[in-house]
């Protein structure tokens, strides 16, 4: 029971991160819009502070590799684009279906660990490996956008 509401709170999450790309991707973007969001979710490296939380220094290493890993396939379908003087987040269609892929993958790995860790370490995991995969990506992201802004003179917001 508690495994299919965790699994349908997945997809609802994934839900809920097409719908905001898609809707973002209607209006321009900025430097603040792209490198916020890192910010604001390393404040859940606050869950460390409880004990039961915590996982050995190369698990947490390993997490947030496969992370990066996973990172790639957004990197390779978030594009910018320019109109009308603004920069635009274009919209990608393999994008859902990345984060569909995604979200199965990470279903697998969670039944897997689950057998082994402890809940709190299982999110723990999951934490870093979230982490590690919207870090870099939106480092890239800003990367793409600053050049593409200094290309056309537009002012970065940073």
């Amino acid at each position: 029971m508690a495994a299919g509401i965790g699994l349908l709170i997945g997809i609802l999450m994934a839900g809920s991160v097409i719908v905001i790309r898609l809707k973002a991707s209607k209006k321009p973007t900025n430097a603040k819009k792209i490198l916020l969001p890192p910010l604001f979710m390393s404040t859940g490296f606050l869950m460390f502070a409880e004990q039961s939380t915590w996982i050995s220094y190369w698990e947490a290493i390993i997490a947030f590799l496969i992370g990066t890993f996973f990172s790639l396939f957004l990197i390779k379908t978030s594009k910018f684009e320019r109109h009308s003087g603004d920069v635009y987040l274009k919209r990608s269609k393999a994008f859902a279906l990345i984060l569909v892929g995604l979200l199965a993958v990470r279903t697998v790995m969670k039944l897997f660990l689950e057998q082994s860790v402890s809940l709190p370490q299982t999110a723990s995991f999951f934490f870093i490996l979230a982490f590690g995969m919207i870090l870099p990506w939106r480092i890239t992201m800003y990367i793409m956008y600053r050049r593409l802004s200094r290309e056309q003179g537009i002012e970065s917001n940073a």
